[in-house]
């Protein structure tokens, strides 16, 4: 469900220039980030890349890139 609202010039200009270097929309950008501080927030205890890592990780699976893993 979209929703509208109302962000600040200064909160629009920084997701501009990440979006672009991240190759993302603004609104997309946006929506990562909220996501980012939500999966910090709900797990306090983890470092930021291993949270980022776990969500990549995440959506290479849905995408069915995976493969087992060789012990050895």
């Amino acid at each position: 469900m979209a929703v509208a609202m109302k962000l600040s010039d200064d909160l629009v200009a920084d997701a501009k220039t990440v979006a672009a270097a991240e190759h993302r929309s603004v609104p997309k950008q946006i929506e990562y980030w909220a996501r980012i501080g939500k999966a910090v927030l709900d797990n306090p205890d983890l470092p930021l890349r291993m949270i980022q890592d776990t969500m990549l990780s995440l959506e290479e699976a849905k995408g069915g890139q995976v493969s087992a893993y060789q012990f050895g």
